[in-house]
């Protein structure tokens, strides 16, 4: 297989296209899915969102999922970040499995090899954008200056250095969402999770967001995996996973 990539086993839900040849990768995958199953019960009966998904993503490498509304792709991002836990299957990132961690253990390696970026932005109103950015070491115990210092290498990467002493409300949902980045990025993580991140902002905005997201993932050789609506964004990742209600898709459907 080229690069070195173990072809993805079939599952129920999902089908991977746009999958294109991987070189300089690592000897093994930063995120590991196997087997994973998620159902929902209630009254009215169990509802499988997925059953036996299984996928790997490397470093370096972006993966897009895509799919209707409530075929489980924020729940999927939730899996692999540990917020949520599945029925069977596992979720290994770095080798660990998530879901042999307690919920403590769990929470500080996702803090030290994940970086989340929601659709909602998520940033504290009374604090600058560099405090904002440098929320994930400051809540880790590093120092204020340490932690600052750290924020604004990031800001500067996401086109922010200018920004940095100004308040969530004085920033336009583009700049909100870059400061979301830099937050997501500042700890250095291995693993970038994106779930919708260009929702709330216009095709143009979006489309400068998606870009600087796959530019520093490319640069900093993160594994990423974002959940989008939006096809034409998705095409730009190296692959493409698109979940359906109690099958897969065929590739014609997915790009119509």
């Amino acid at each position: 297989m080229a690069g070195g990539r173990a072809a993805a086993r079939p599952h129920q839900g999902a089908i991977v296209w746009n999958d294109t040849p991987m070189t300089m990768l690592s000897a093994g995958p930063l995120l590991e899915v196997t087997d994973l199953t998620k159902r929902y019960r209630s009254g009215a009966g169990t509802l499988t969102v997925f059953d036996g998904l299984s996928f790997a993503v490397e470093a370096g490498e972006s993966v897009a999922i895509t799919g209707e509304s409530g075929s489980g792709k924020s729940t999927l991002l939730h899996l692999l970040s540990g917020l949520d836990d599945p029925d069977a299957g596992t979720v290994l990132c770095e080798g660990r499995n998530l879901f042999s961690m307690t919920e403590a253990e769990r929470a500080v390696f996702r803090g030290r090899t994940m970086g989340y970026v929601w659709q909602q932005y998520a940033l504290l109103p009374e604090f600058t954008a560099e405090e904002n950015a440098a929320m994930p070491l400051l809540a880790a115990g590093r120092g204020r200056r340490e932690s600052l210092a750290e924020a604004r290498v990031k800001l500067d990467e996401v086109g922010l250095a200018g920004r940095a002493s100004h308040r969530p409300g004085e920033l336009s949902g583009g700049e909100q969402q870059r400061v979301a980045l830099a937050r997501a990025l500042v700890a250095r993580p291995r693993i970038l999770l994106a779930d919708e991140p260009t929702g709330n902002l216009d095709q143009s905005t979006g489309e400068a967001i998606i870009s600087l997201l796959l530019r520093l993932q490319e640069a900093h050789r993160l594994a990423c995996v974002v959940v989008t609506h939006n096809l034409e964004f998705a095409a730009r990742c190296r692959r493409v996973i698109k979940l359906g209600k109690g099958g897969a898709v065929s590739l014609a459907a997915a790009l119509a």
